[in-house]
């Protein structure tokens, strides 16, 4: 991605928010040890964690419920904008804001509403002076606020924070790090050619879910083509019957105990007349009739680092090869100041 000639200025910014995502993250995770001890206090206190965010922030929520629910934790991702509709009780629970930017309206009202919530509330963001990070103890993200439009470096960081919760937890990081600090590169051509004449993408997973719903939400944002994510059973459930040769199927499928349940998915697509792309880290032969991206055997968050840099470069390409303003947003802003 170096050569900029004819790269819209909104890819180059996101160029320059990927380029130093790693050596963030990786400072992130260090930087975030004494807070991170705190809230996994917390945890094993409440034994129950409520995570709020909005657009990537809650897909990030969404793809650490599984790993804290390992730990015993009764833990649920909700879009803080059906919190504040629809209100989960909040008492005896910890609470985790995310907020990229700390200042969406959708979390200044919801401080405002609940009186600054409870004592074991706590925040994730990346700008250290923002309202969230005012308003309660905050995991604050090395490397400032994120410029470019759609979320990278801001995704990448904010596993890095919640990796080091989930250290404090017992979990051994040594294999995240790894994959965050020697990144693998599989070729995403024959992918992207697969995808070269859809109309709509949808991405799925089981475990992964939460990085399928990151992955989709970039791909809307950057091609402005219809592009969402269904969790796998969900998408068994009656979505199947979009499929044909103009939806595109990208699935996320590791070394766990749901990885059938995807190879499943893919054949089934793929019968179904759909162009299917694999993420795979899961150790297993690739599935005839779909292109895969091979990574190595990985799973949970050690899974979510080696895919995730290269799904972003992947939804970059596909948005490049159809909208020639790519990265810019027309109806949309970085900070969303309204409801």
């Amino acid at each position: 991605m170096s050569d900029t000639t004819n790269r819209p200025a909104g890819l180059i910014a996101i160029d320059l928010e990927m380029a130093r995502q790693a050596a963030d993250a990786v400072a992130s995770f260090h930087a975030a040890e004494a807070l991170a001890g705190r809230i996994a206090a917390s945890l094993k206190s409440t034994g129950k964690l409520l995570l709020l965010g909005m657009g990537g922030s809650h897909a990030v929520g969404r793809a650490l419920e599984p790993l804290y629910r390992a730990h015993g934790i009764d833990a649920i991702a909700l879009p803080l904008s059906e919190q504040l509709g629809q209100p989960l009780a909040i008492e005896g629970k910890t609470i985790l804001v995310t907020s990229q930017s700390g200042e969406s309206a959708e979390v200044l009202r919801w401080f405002a509403e609940t009186n600054g919530a409870t004592s074991d509330t706590f925040g994730l963001t990346l700008e250290g002076s923002s309202f969230l990070a005012r308003s309660a103890p905050s995991l604050v993200g090395v490397g400032g606020t994120e410029k470019a439009f759609a979320a990278t470096r801001s995704l990448t960081i904010s596993f890095a924070l919640h990796l080091s919760v989930l250290a404090a937890l017992g979990d051994d990081a040594a294999a995240a790090l790894q994959a965050i600090e020697a990144p693998q590169a599989p070729d995403a051509a024959a992918a992207l050619a697969a995808l070269a004449g859809v109309r709509a993408v949808v991405t799925s997973g089981r475990q992964l879910q939460g990085l399928a719903e990151a992955i989709g939400l970039g791909l809307t944002e950057l091609s402005r083509l219809p592009c969402f994510s269904l969790e796998g059973g969900q998408l068994r459930h009656g979505p199947m019957e979009m499929l044909g040769p103009s939806v595109g199927v990208v699935l996320f499928r590791a070394a766990d105990a749901t990885a059938g349940l995807v190879s499943a998915m893919a054949v089934s697509a793929a019968e179904a007349g759909a162009p299917v792309i694999v993420f795979d880290a899961s150790g297993e032969t690739p599935i005839p009739g779909v292109t895969t991206l091979s990574f190595e055997k990985a799973a949970g968050m050690a899974a979510i680092f080696a895919m995730l840099p290269v799904a972003q470069s992947f939804m970059i390409a596909f948005a490049q090869a159809r909208v020639t303003d790519a990265g810019t947003p027309v109806r949309s802003t970085k900070i969303t100041r309204s409801e």
